[in-house]
């Protein structure tokens, strides 16, 4: 198994991607400790863990709280002795021009998006840097490697999300600590479905501006996440992985009969 024997953290594992992530990973041999700021999605996703035969832990976390963080990181290491995983995964998705965003709105989003997996690797930092050892993903977007109309605020967050990565991962190298930043696009979550109701369309016709012509799969980013996690990343760190069906590429000059 890819990540057997190894204690994971991962954000925002209630729903979506998070839970495809967190399930998978116990799949493959970790521990997983699930944490989000809704208790009973949370316990869901434990539940699945544990009746496939896994372990795991809830607890329930506000991630732009650093004194929730001090207790995730303890409860982790009291019970697991270790955190060898942060998946930094938990956000929110915003779509609004510019004019009409209210400071609140850019300080509730920043704080989740941007604070939240500082926080997190500020806490998890130290626990991996005893064990000299450690991997670190953190959820960034296409949308943090080029611009979108109603948007810039989703995208200033995934895009300080990229840069954070490369500097903390550069921070780290010496300790072998991997820090990496994954970029979904149009992936089948509830962000696609409020970007369709935003749209007036149905969350299916994003896929005509992908070249690969579908949406991706919660799996397909968990299995990203796996391969990041895993030794089989060992000499990856301070880099961005697109999960896009290649709609960050560009598109097509020609149009297709």
């Amino acid at each position: 198994m890819e990540v057997e024997g190894k204690v994971a953290i991962v954000t925002g594992g209630g729903t979506g991607i998070g839970k495809e992530t967190a399930v998978t990973l116990a799949k493959e041999g970790a521990t997983v400790v699930v944490t989000d700021v809704n208790e009973e999605s949370g316990k869901n996703t434990i539940n699945e863990i544990e009746e496939n035969g896994g372990q795991s832990l809830f607890v329930k976390q506000d991630v732009t709280s650093e004194e929730d963080w001090r207790t995730v990181v303890a409860k982790t290491v009291n019970q697991f002795h270790s955190i060898d995983i942060l998946f930094n995964n938990a956000g929110i998705f915003v779509i609004k021009p510019l004019v009409e965003t209210e400071v609140e709105e850019w300080n509730h989003l920043m704080n989740i998006n941007v604070t939240g997996p500082f926080l997190g690797m500020k806490h998890v930092l130290p626990i991996m840097q005893k064990n000299k050892s450690g991997s670190i993903i953190n959820s960034s977007s296409n949308a943090g490697l080029f611009g979108a109309a109603g948007l810039s605020l989703y995208s200033a967050s995934k895009g300080a999300i990229r840069i954070l990565s490369k500097s903390v991962a550069m921070e780290y190298a010496s300790h072998n600590i991997r820090i990496n930043s994954i970029h979904p696009g149009y992936i089948k979550t509830q962000m696609i479905e409020y970007a369709a109701q935003v749209a007036n369309k149905q969350a299916e016709d994003q896929s005509s501006l992908v070249p690969l012509k579908r949406l991706g799969t919660t799996q397909e980013v968990a299995n990203m996440v796996l391969y990041l996690a895993s030794e089989k990343s060992s000499y990856v760190t301070g880099s961005e992985f697109v999960i896009d069906g290649g709609v960050s590429s560009g598109h097509s000059v020609w149009e297709e009969e």
